[in-house]
């Protein structure tokens, strides 16, 4: 039974510390489960065919993203892969837009060309969406520098798995940040398992926290399945980076639900296992503690949850009435003509 490091997994539900406002609290539920319902509804979709190619689903690992997002100024860049739906809507981007992306229409963010792995969207410096694993860690650093060189208070959080770790991309993206003490905060999702290998079978140090620190910069774990730590910890973050104090390293240690996409058979796990995680999850464990508090129930979780499922059925609405790109615009936004 894979056991995360700093999970209480049998503990009953503690009412919510009196230094945290219940409205806020609330908030982050709602986005938590907003983030769990619309990856649902894609993978229903994706079953029927209305979404094609990959699909990767954030199922379980909800309260890292919106933890993270309550320290993201307007002016800060995210930078994520391709398991980005939640951080997508979590960022600010419409839902319905998000859906017909999914769906490949004009209407998308992308204009359907870029579909679940590719979300981008420049208003929100929502700089992807990368089908490369450890990809977008060049791109966070390069944003960073661009933002340091040009003297704006802007962080570049870069968002990836703990299977990036093991690409080359990890330790030369560290090793500059480092050097020129850039601001940008890398947020490792680790769910131990990457696409499908188990993290001791492919790290000589099981450890990440300590690869990040072998570059001098600072670093901490976190409980990655409760939001209260997750916004913690990214505030601390955000904190130490826009006072010039360089790069920051967070491992949230976390726990996907679904195979690493649509296609994965799973033989890598047993299903008591992902059982076990499920009874402690984000959505489950914060909900306790909202009733534990007296601020939930069953009327007002269920208002959330018609709220979230009329939000969802009209950006599938949205999506399905959207207008395929034309054939002939195929090589449009791909090459750039010639002018002599």
């Amino acid at each position: 039974m894979r056991q995360l490091e700093s999970r209480a997994m049998n503990e009953a539900p503690k009412p919510l510390p009196d230094n945290v406002d219940g409205e806020h609290a609330l908030a982050l539920f709602t986005e938590m489960v907003r983030v769990r319902r619309f990856e649902e509804k894609c993978a229903e979709m994706y079953s029927k065919g209305a979404i094609r190619g990959f699909l990767h689903l954030y199922i379980g690992e909800e309260a890292v993203g919106t933890g993270i997002m309550q320290s993201v100024a307007p002016q800060d860049a995210v930078v994520a892969t391709y398991r980005e739906h939640g951080h997508a809507l979590l960022r600010g981007i419409p839902m319905n837009v998000v859906m017909a992306e999914m769906f490949g229409k004009q209407e998308g963010c992308c204009r359907g060309r870029g579909g679940s792995m590719h979300l981008f969207d420049k208003d929100t410096h929502f700089i992807g969406g990368n089908a490369i694993v450890g990809g977008g860690m060049p791109v966070a650093v390069g944003y960073a520098l661009a933002a340091s060189m040009r003297g704006q208070d802007a962080v570049a959080w870069c968002i990836f798995g703990e299977g990036a770790m093991a690409e080359g991309e990890f330790h030369e993206s560290m090793n500059l940040a480092a050097l020129w003490q850039l601001p940008v905060v890398f947020c490792c999702e680790n769910n131990f398992y990457a696409m499908g290998t188990a993290l001791e079978r492919s790290e000589s140090e099981t450890r990440l926290v300590e690869k990040a620190r072998s570059y001098k910069v600072t670093a901490e774990v976190v409980d990655g399945m409760d939001v209260l730590a997750t916004e913690a910890a990214a505030r601390r973050a955000a904190e130490s980076t826009r006072t010039g104090n360089g790069p920051y390293f967070i491992e949230f240690q976390t726990y996907r639900f679904r195979a690493h996409s649509m296609f994965d058979a799973e033989r890598y796990r047993c299903r008591e296992e992902v059982h076990e995680h499920e009874l402690h999850g984000p959505l489950r464990i914060f909900a306790a503690r909202l009733q534990a508090s007296g601020l939930l129930d069953d009327e007002k979780r269920a208002a959330l949850e018609a709220e979230i499922a009329a939000e969802i059925d009209a950006a599938v609405a949205f999506a399905e009435a959207g207008t395929p790109e034309p054939v002939g615009e195929l090589t449009r936004y791909v090459y750039s003509e010639a002018h002599v």
